[in-house]
């Protein structure tokens, strides 16, 4: 079960001290690092990765991972036209998969999606002077998503964006 994200003191416990990290942050990597490990401590366990997105090249380029065994940073994916991309990474609209269908009508890598024991997704655009220039993708082992979830994931995922556009 994942942890619940709607009581303030939920919020305080992990937002202040990743305001103290983010203080600190002298890089675009250790600013991921701060923002990647309070989504793991607010939202609860899975994987989580940053991506820049390269709409010149339709490349998608990993920055950050929370499990580079599985998901290397460096790792780099063409991402053709498809009803997934043109919503994330053209509308910039969050994307959100719920179940191994979902799943696998998406991602080309369910094999290790479904090794990890993950059947939750949600894609947070990350935009930055009117465009998508990346991705924050969350994965868990879920049934669905809440508001809350939504929401944390939404707001962690601008926190990185400053990151990404100095990559």
């Amino acid at each position: 079960m994942m942890a619940s994200v709607d009581t303030l003191g939920h919020w305080q416990t992990h937002l202040h001290p990743l305001f103290d990290r983010l203080r600190g942050a002298a890089t675009p990597e250790a600013v991921m690092d701060a923002v990647g490990q309070a989504t793991l401590e607010i939202v609860g366990p899975g994987l989580l990765t940053i991506n820049a997105w390269h709409a010149d090249s339709g490349e998608i380029e990993r920055l950050w991972s929370s499990d580079p065994l599985a998901y290397p940073v460096g790792g780099k994916k063409i991402k053709g036209d498809t009803a997934w991309t043109r919503q994330l990474l053209v509308r910039g609209e969050v994307f959100v998969g719920e179940g191994d269908e979902a799943l696998a009508a998406v991602f080309d890598d369910i094999a290790v999606i479904r090794e990890l024991g993950l059947n939750g997704v949600v894609n947070v655009p990350l935009c930055h002077g009117g465009r998508v220039i990346g991705t924050f993708n969350y994965l868990a082992g879920v049934d669905a998503w809440t508001g809350e979830d939504l929401t944390a994931l939404r707001m962690l995922g601008q926190m990185v964006v400053g990151a990404v556009a100095g990559r």
